[in-house]
């Protein structure tokens, strides 16, 4: 190891860096030089790229040897410690969440993010995961009318349910799973390079830590077979477009469980009604003379037809609110309103009558 680069050169960081800026470069650097990103003929530099890296942080998160380095370089640290004592005493563990050392570091690293870094669900500590069904996504059109007094709805779809004939095991009735010997049983198998060790799922058996000897001939060993499955599925009052609703263990089965099945809604556009959050807005058509004398006129809504009162004087476009008459919202249960736009028609032919009477008119208002 190349010893004279500079340990802050090495983290990418500044003299003055806090304890807490030196563990963050350090998890960043880690990340991004992980032997699985690299090419087999690398795998020696990555090597001696993580002693490099491991060394710099063991030295500046330790404030006492920080502090030698700081005065004197690489001569105070070489002078007091070995190889071995850099790393006495470097809290690694602190990064990683508090489980071991620097032969951790993988797997404390992506434990935090609550996965499995070679794929799947990953269960707490190091035991075997369980195998649970994938989730399903289906989407489900409704009207505008259904999405404001929700409804039944009958919905069909595809799933794989458990084998009847080897009751979901996919092992030949008779038979049984066997260890799996790549992982002793473990359903993991671990590996590294030098001081650096990290598990990744098996390979064999895919995390289960059993293999099947005699595969079922119904399922081919899949444990699981895909069936049509019919449901009634209430839809609540207020959904909206991609409203989700969640319906557990209503996805696929595998091995231990069933995943859930998630309904996207999508709300059909509507010929009279334009929806803006859980209001609604429609536009209604009057006479010039409703528009001048006032009227009681009728205006759609969502359950129906209601009677609405136009003022004398309306001008076009005056829009008019009607309480009450919009969408119920899903979490707060308020009911949204209905806004109601004037639009006002202009006779496109009068008869000689009605002419006159509009001249006298114009007359009286001094408009001509």
């Amino acid at each position: 190891m190349d010893t004279t680069r500079d340990y802050y050169e090495i983290l990418g960081i500044t003299k003055g860096s806090s304890v807490d800026e030196v563990k963050k470069a350090y998890r960043q650097l880690v990340m991004k030089h992980h032997p699985d990103r690299v090419p087999s003929e690398k795998k020696k530099e990555v090597e001696e790229r993580f002693k490099e890296i491991s060394e710099a942080y063991a030295v500046l998160s330790d404030p006492e040897k920080k502090k030698l380095y700081d005065q004197y370089g690489h001569a105070g640290i070489d002078s007091r410690y070995t190889t071995e004592d850099i790393f006495k005493g470097a809290d690694f563990s602190s990064i990683f969440g508090g489980r071991g050392g620097v032969g951790d570091i993988f797997e404390h690293i992506f434990s935090d993010f609550g996965a499995d870094m070679f794929g799947g669900r990953r269960t707490s500590g190091y035991g075997r995961k369980k195998r649970v069904g994938e989730d399903l996504q289906l989407k489900v059109t409704i009207t505008l009318e259904e999405a404001s007094t929700g409804l039944e709805k009958d919905i069909s779809f595809y799933r794989y349910d458990n084998c009847s004939e080897c009751n979901g095991s996919g092992s030949e009735p008779g038979s049984s799973k066997v260890r799996c010997s790549t992982c002793d049983g473990n359903g993991a198998v671990r590996g590294g390079m030098g001081f650096i060790s990290f598990s990744q799922t098996c390979p064999t058996c895919g995390g289960e830590g059993k293999i099947i000897k005699n595969r079922c001939k119904k399922c081919s060993g899949e444990g699981r077979i895909k069936k049509k499955r019919n449901l009634k599925v209430n839809i609540p009052q207020g959904v909206n477009n991609d409203s989700v609703l969640r319906l557990k263990e209503e996805g696929n089965f595998a091995g231990e469980g069933r995943g859930d099945l998630y309904l996207y809604t999508e709300v059909s556009p509507h010929s009279i009604f334009m929806r803006e959050g859980h209001d609604i807005r429609c536009k209604v058509t009057i006479s010039t003379v409703k528009a001048i004398l006032g009227a009681d006129i009728k205006v759609p809504t969502l359950n129906g037809e209601v009677k609405m009162k136009v003022p004398a004087g309306t001008q076009p476009s005056t829009i008019f609110r009607l309480r009450g008459k919009g969408i119920m919202d899903l979490r707060t249960k308020r009911q949204g309103d209905e806004y109601v736009e004037v639009e006002i028609k202009i006779p496109d032919k009068l008869s000689s009558k009605e002419r006159n009477l509009l001249l006298e008119f114009a007359k009286l208002h001094g408009e001509i």
